[in-house]
């Protein structure tokens, strides 16, 4: 029996083998596609650049479209091992969320607005009651069934009369985030013939229910520049033109005040901002500039009382500080400081209710919420205790209450949605995420905030977060991510779905490197422009810590960023290779110099106070000495899977199709190397929220079958 034994458990490791053998070479005869070559000449001050893949930014060429399916196709051979993974992480991530979810409801205007999920279904269902929340239910737009029969759907700009009669929304069926305007009839449920195409999906109402003041944008560069009434019930080619902005390195937006008196016209670039008002009774008025335009004068407006209050740089407030104006005079000269420029405070943003002031702060990379009385008595902050933890005022659209409704989560808490009444600081969690299964315990994870130092000397912050038990050895799998651009910063928050990674052994951290806000506005300004490449070096240099530390090592650590992050990946790759085993590359911005020379494609010259404009040669110098496609050399990388949309309007998919196509090229390594796209999207990639966990399914197997995790 025993020896009947043995041989049947040799006889099954030997099929394992061989099926593991077999597998391997299979793989080994699959070859990758090989994008041909056409040379095109790039030449700007004097400097020649010969780009071979040029030829990939036509969208309309057959064998541009048959090259991005053939690298599909190689993909799905190469991680074909995978696919029977990929589901179950799928359905393990699917599995901790609660499907039939609902949105806190929020009260607007007599009616209570909530969002919710039903179980099975991809998209979100907006209804409303009218009053009270015993009321019967009102749905406006069940977008599963005004998304049937499309690959891509998303409902955005929902925009409601101010009599609750109308409401405007704004459809996208391509993800290249081009909306058509629609307008509905809530009451009657009649969707009106008024349709208005290629706007932003931008809108607001007029408080005389029947005039709507909307966005277009430009057809081919997608630059939000024209503001235009349309009056309900009208022919929509009848629409007068209100503002067209000449300059294109600024965008124009719509909206109307919380005090609902004023309509605003924004007007903005990355360092400028200027705003025109209207009030809201009489759209048939002409809107005024409430300050002109002055290069690197930034502020935004709200209105309250006879007053506007005015979050502004002005005089050199890097940080931001508030101030005030008359309603009837509201030119620089007569704003007066409310809350003074403070270096270690970054002044977010702010929130007015009939009683208090609710200011946004930041410092020393956490958020703080501070409430101040009108009343000028008893101003105090909101406490919150742990390192890693994000918060911000969420839907408080009431004027006229005590309650501040807002978020807070963490790298191990779930999210949670909070009344607090201002008055009697007494809070009421509305709603904690839910994390289903049974397995969930934030009990079960620890959280870090460490400090790499930087090349410079410059001290980064890295939020991290593992389960409990993990030693410092330098074996543990280790995924870092970072942005590090436009000043956005990037919060410590929680996610179900990386749980997946965590309870498998896995590390995840985020470096919240310079070109963020992360430490205040300096931060942003120091890894911008000639600064830029801080943002790149913070990222290393916190790997370095990581592995130092012993919290990982090369042949462990992953690096991850998206778009303006799928850059830092590319030049991190061509920097430091030999400190990652893999990196993850969504939508990534890699060909930086082409793009900003090129006007005709979104973005470009909204983003030259960010980047640069290539058209100075400093600029155009210091772009291409970083930009990944211009640096891809002859040497061994990484491991890569990178991800892209055909139809993305924020970063072309020809951006890392050619990036691929150099690197297959050049690359001196046997590594996987893998492009995927999606056909049916843009930069979001796909638009339904099961779709979208199984694109991350794809991220988290590609990491944990590089670590040799099976389950």
């Amino acid at each position: 029996m025993k020896k009947a034994a043995v041989l049947q458990w040799l006889c099954i490791i030997f099929v394992a083998c061989f099926k593991n053998l077999k597998a391997q070479k299979m793989i080994e005869k699959i070859q990758p596609p090989v994008a041909k070559i056409i040379p095109t000449i790039l030449e700007k001050f004097g400097d020649v650049r010969i780009d071979n893949y040029f030829w990939l930014k036509d969208r309309e060429n057959p064998e541009v479209i048959d090259y991005l399916n053939n690298e599909n196709e190689y993909y799905q051979k190469m991680t074909a091992h995978t696919e029977g993974f990929q589901k179950e992480l799928f359905e393990e991530m699917k599995a901790r969320i609660k499907e039939d979810d609902e949105s806190v409801p929020y009260l607007y205007n007599g009616y209570f607005y909530i969002t919710r999920f039903e179980k099975g279904k991809d998209y979100p269902i907006y209804s409303r009651k009218k009053e009270s929340l015993s009321a019967k239910e009102e749905i406006m737009f069940d977008c599963n069934e005004l998304a049937k029969g499309k690959k891509y759907f998303n409902l955005s700009g929902l925009s409601i009369s101010i009599d609750n009669q109308f409401a405007t929304y704004a459809v996208d069926t391509v993800g290249r985030r081009i909306y058509t305007l629609h307008f509905k009839n809530l009451l009657s449920g009649e969707v009106l013939v008024d349709k208005i195409e290629n706007t932003t999906g931008n809108s607001t109402w007029a408080n005389d229910n029947k005039t709507i003041f909307y966005t277009k944008q430009d057809e081919n560069t997608l630059r939000s520049d024209t503001v235009l009434k349309h009056i309900l019930g009208t022919e929509t080619a009848n629409d007068k033109l209100i503002y067209f902005e000449k300059d294109d390195t600024y965008d124009v937006a719509v909206g109307k005040e919380k005090s609902k008196k004023y309509i605003l016209i924004s007007s903005s670039s990355t360092l400028t901002s200027e705003f025109r008002t209207l009030l809201a009774d009489k759209p048939e008025g002409k809107f005024s500039v409430f300050q002109k335009r002055k290069r690197g004068l930034e502020y935004s407006i709200s209105h309250y009382g006879d007053s506007f209050y005015i979050l502004t740089n002005k005089d050199k407030a890097t940080n931001f500080k508030l101030m005030k104006a008359p309603e009837s005079a509201t030119k620089m000269e007569n704003w007066e400081d409310v809350i003074e420029h403070r270096e270690d405070v970054l002044l977010e943003d702010i929130d007015i209710f009939k009683d208090y002031l609710v200011v946004s702060e930041r410092s020393n990379g956490l958020n703080k919420i501070r409430i101040m009385p009108w009343s000028g008595i008893g101003e105090y902050y909101l406490p919150f205790e742990s390192e890693t933890y994000t918060v911000h005022p969420t839907s408080n659209v009431d004027f006229d209450t005590d309650i501040l409704r807002y978020a807070y989560q963490s790298m191990a808490t779930p999210a949670s949605i909070i009344d607090f009444n201002m008055k009697t600081k007494e809070k009421e969690i509305k709603k904690e995420q839910e994390v289903l299964g049974g397995k969930f315990d934030k009990e079960n994870y620890i959280e870090e905030r460490l400090w790499a130092t930087a090349k410079d000397g410059t001290i980064v912050p890295i939020s991290v977060v593992y389960k409990k038990g993990m030693k410092k050895d330098g074996t543990n799998p280790l995924l870092l991510y970072a942005y590090g651009s436009y000043g956005h910063s990037m919060d410590a928050h929680f996610s179900s779905t990386r749980l997946s990674l965590l309870d498998r052994g896995f590390i995840y951290a985020i470096a919240h490197i310079r070109g963020g806000e992360d430490l205040g506005r300096k931060w942003y300004e120091d890894g911008k422009l000639l600064k830029k490449k801080n943002t790149f070096t913070d990222f290393i240099d916190c790997s370095k810590y990581l592995i130092k530390e012993k919290y990982t090592s090369p042949e462990h650590l992953y690096a991850e960023g998206g778009s303006a992050g799928g850059l830092l990946m590319g030049v991190v790759l061509n920097m430091a290779p030999e400190l990652y085993n893999g990196v993850i590359a969504q939508v990534p911005f890699v060909d930086v110099a082409t793009t900003m020379l090129d006007d005709t494609i979104p973005l470009t010259t909204g983003e030259y106070d960010e980047w640069g404009n290539p058209n100075l040669k400093k600029y155009y110098g210091y772009m291409k000495s970083y930009s990944p496609y211009d640096n891809v050399k002859a040497q061994a990388y990484p491991n890569m899977y990178i991800s892209t949309g055909l139809h993305d309007s924020q970063v072309q998919y020809w951006e890392p199709a050619k990036w691929v196509a150099k690197l297959r090229t050049l690359k001196t390594d046997d590594n996987l190397l893998f492009l995927d796209t999606n056909m049916d999207a843009g930069h979001g990639g796909a638009s339904g929220r099961f779709e979208a966990l199984k694109e991350l399914a794809k991220e988290f197997s590609f990491l944990l079958d590089l670590e040799k995790i099976k389950n």
